[in-house]
């Protein structure tokens, strides 16, 4: 567990909240994909665009739920190692992380998605099958957006496993919680 910074606390609960709603995402996805599997072999009617929506609904539900993943620590790590270190090497295991290979990457994808939605914006894109879904930037813009949420969480993470190592946050966890 890693203590609470002014900066955790401003943006924990921003990532928190959406990434409760965006778990919605995930109900909805699921009604559309039985909607169309009973139109398709019920009624020999499949729709183009629900299956467009079912692509742009998990892909949304995926980039906008980065965030919230990272946030709570759920995300994928080899915890066969991870859980039999020290909470001080797994603290400094994560400031190199995030340093090293989360920040650079996120700062990638998001100095490339960027001109990539306008791109997208700026030529009306629409899907290329026919009966597909108008406004392709508009999922595309889940990209930055998913990864400016990423972004705002590793930050949040920054602070405090920076909090942790060098500002005595170990100490202060020990006092609280016990050893």
């Amino acid at each position: 567990m890693l203590p609470e910074t002014a900066i955790s606390r401003r943006i924990d609960p921003w990532l928190d909240r959406i990434g409760r709603w965006m778990s919605w995402v995930w109900l909805v996805l699921l009604a559309i994909i039985v909607f169309n599997v009973v139109l398709r072999y019920a009624f020999g009617e499949g729709r183009i665009e629900f299956e467009e929506i079912q692509w742009h609904l998990y892909s949304a539900g995926f980039l906008l739920g980065l965030s919230y993943t990272f946030q709570h620590d759920s995300h994928i790590r080899v915890d066969v190692i991870h859980e039999r270190l020290s909470p001080a090497a797994q603290a400094w295991i994560e400031l190199y992380g995030i340093l090293v290979l989360l920040l650079p990457f996120v700062l990638l994808v998001l100095i490339f998605a960027v001109p990539f939605v306008w791109t997208s914006y700026e030529l009306a894109e629409v899907s290329q099958a026919p009966g597909g879904l108008p406004l392709r930037w508009l999922i595309k813009a889940a990209l930055p957006i998913g990864f400016a949420l990423l972004l705002l969480a590793a930050l949040s993470r920054l602070s405090r496993v920076w909090a942790f190592l060098f500002l005595g946050g170990d100490q202060a966890i020990r006092d609280n919680h016990g050893p």
